[in-house]
């Protein structure tokens, strides 16, 4: 049977569910295959949205009118502002969520989407006719033509198991792998590669004593991951924190013979920054404790998630190891923790689109283009879904700048330096971060959103509406004049240095120890311009201290930024041979060749290219 659609999506993850949703919301006709439609979303490792600059990216879905905040929003069950004592550059949001609730809260978004349709199967070939994917066929003998098909595949594509000696193929735990797709994929000149990350084993709370574990409590305020300010409709619940011990690291050191990681049995490389618990012990040998969160699965659950303890160790080990710890010593485990296997494809083979270069009409998002984690797959699901639906209406393509949001980051960094381990996003790795806070998302984002026809016209009015309201009270602040006497003592109690004379009520807020929530007790005027900031108070408040005391800082990086925009307006793709320019280096010329990009910016963020070989094509440029 055949079925025609505008744009396909294969596989329901964080990527496919951002990808299928966006492109329906754009008005095209949509297709989202998946293999099983119980495990849409599915958090098959962590059951937690956010943190460290992960957070930002979901926040920057949610401006551009993604549902992963909303959804997180509804499923959470703990959530945390991290990094609170550090500047606001590097506030990060994170939740726990419930896992069952969040796939259920999806499957329902997904399904009550106009125009789009889920099936259920597996994808097994990629039909290209000149140059251009035109078709899929699935495992049923069912056929799915479409303008443009977007891969979302993640885990799944070939996956393989680990669990000591025992090898399992298999995308997930008890969920087949992918098999044909990969091949009819990279037949026609794209590269594969195989990467590898894991999981830890899962606990029965009931088995553990909660005498010995210390408790992290959640943040109780206004933050949220969505714009929307979706209310938290679960019970909140605490996360627990221990120890592992030298006995525990003594068992695991025997047990490496019997590892994959270490026995030859695994090949590929695994993710640097969220190590198994025996590369720990390993790499840290001089350590004698390493740190495990134990997290809830759910609101009802029994179930909990071992934090840092992801192993490929045989089930026997993983589970003696554990029982060494004094809290987990009757533990009861629902299943051992396991490494699996997966191929992806060579990110610098696509555009910034995440469009390939090799085959038109193909994009590629989330994991199979070598990145870890359901927040950067979702980032790049919505700007893959975006770019598919604009192509299909012949509209410009939407790319987002490295200074205007963390997925531009994590895009550019994919295409322009490809990934020789699986990629996760750090606040570290963006230039302009003081720009691209958790605060700003919808500032930078959903005007932009809006303008392509994604973000609803209740999310722009809603942005224009805190705008407003943002410029009046920093406009007020700028203008407002504070007297000595009649401030002094506030100052005094606050613990900062009293005035001598008076100012404005903006140089006082730029003190470290001085907010304008905690100002306005001593000033009137100021408690009376809050009030009338109605339930969004709490934000616009916190935004406009954020601009107010960090604006040189931010100044700075805009300009710095602004700089860098003049290279991007270089536009040097398929100006150069670069194999026949003599003054760059050899390995620039290669580097250049392969990657080809589209801007003299991006040639600078290529690996290889010095700043002298910029300098000679800059002189080139201009002839």
């Amino acid at each position: 049977m055949v079925f025609e659609y505008d744009i396909l999506v294969i596989g329901a993850g964080h990527a496919g569910c951002e990808a299928a949703a966006a492109a329906a919301n754009m008005g095209k006709r949509t297709c989202l295959i998946t293999i099983d439609m119980n495990k849409i979303a599915q958090m098959s490792c962590n059951p937690a949205i956010g943190g460290i600059a992960k957070g930002q990216i979901v926040r920057e879905i949610d401006a551009l009118g993604g549902y992963t905040g909303i959804i997180t929003d509804k499923a959470s069950i703990q959530f945390r502002m991290l990094n609170r004592s550090k500047g606001p550059a590097m506030w990060s949001p994170r939740a726990q969520c419930d896992r069952m609730k969040f796939s259920q809260y999806w499957r329902e978004v997904l399904e009550n989407t106009e125009n789009l349709n889920m099936w259920q199967d597996i994808v097994t070939e990629l039909v290209v006719e000149n140059g251009k994917a035109v078709a899929v066929k699935t495992q049923m003998n069912a056929t799915f033509k479409a303008g443009c098909i977007i891969v979302t595949a993640g885990t799944f594509l070939n996956g393989l198991m680990h669990i000591g000696k025992v090898k399992i193929e298999g995308g997930r735990v008890a969920e087949p792998a992918a098999k044909g797709l990969t091949e009819s994929i990279t037949k026609h000149g794209i590269t594969a590669g195989r990467m590898k990350t894991g999981t830890p084993v899962r606990l029965d709370k009931r088995s553990i004593n909660m005498q010995l574990v210390d408790i992290q409590e959640g943040d109780n305020d206004f933050h949220r991951f969505s714009y929307t300010n979706t209310e938290r409709e679960l019970r909140q619940l605490p996360c627990w924190g221990c120890y592992t011990n030298p006995d525990v690291h003594e068992i695991l050191r025997n047990s490496l013979d019997d590892s994959p990681l270490y026995n030859g049995q695994i090949q590929s490389i695994g993710p640097r920054y969220c190590p198994s618990i025996e590369t720990k012990i390993v790499t840290f040998a001089e350590r004698d404790r390493h740190l495990l969160f134990l997290e809830p699965e759910g609101e009802t659950t029994q179930e909990v998630y071992v934090n840092g303890f992801s192993s490929s160790l045989p089930m026997e080990a993983q589970l003696t190891a554990l029982r060494k710890i004094p809290a987990l010593e009757n533990a009861a485990a629902y299943r051992p923790g396991y490494a699996i296997e997966y191929d992806y494809f060579d990110p610098t083979q696509l555009k910034h689109t995440l469009e390939s270069k090799v085959i038109e009409n193909l994009f590629f998002a989330g994991q199979v283009n070598g990145t870890t984690g359901y927040e950067e797959a979702a980032g790049q699901g919505i700007v893959a879904g975006i770019n598919a639906a604009l192509k299909i209406d012949g509209k410009e393509s939407f790319v987002l700048r490295r200074d205007e949001a963390y997925i531009g980051v994590l895009i550019d960094d994919l295409v322009t330096k490809g990934v020789d381990e699986p990629y996760r996003m750090f606040t570290s790795r963006a230039e302009y971060r003081i720009l691209l806070r958790s605060d700003n998302a919808d500032m930078r984002l959903t005007e932009k959103s809006h303008s392509i026809g994604l973000a609803t016209e209740e999310r722009y009015k809603r942005l224009c509406e805190k705008r407003e309201k943002i410029e009046k009270l920093t406009e007020w602040i700028n203008n407002f004049s504070v007297k000595a006497d009649l401030i002094n003592k506030g100052l005094e109690e606050l613990g900062t240095t009293p005035l001598v004379r008076g100012c404005k009520l903006s140089s006082i807020i730029e003190r470290p120890q001085i907010t304008i929530e905690n100002i306005s007790k001593y000033i009137n005027a100021l408690k009376k311009e809050l009030e009338k900031l109605g339930d969004d108070k709490d934000e616009i408040v916190e935004a406009t201290e954020i601009e107010i005391k960090y604006r040189g800082y931010i100044q700075r990086e805009r300009e710095l930024a602004e700089r860098m925009v003049r290279l991007e307006n270089i536009r040097i793709k398929g100006r150069f041979d670069y194999n026949n320019i003599e003054s760059l280096s050899t390995e620039a010329r290669q580097k250049l060749t392969a990657i080809n990009p589209e801007s003299l910016a991006q040639a600078s963020r290529i690996p290889g290219v010095s700043p002298s070989d910029i300098n000679v094509l800059l002189v080139l440029a201009r002839k």
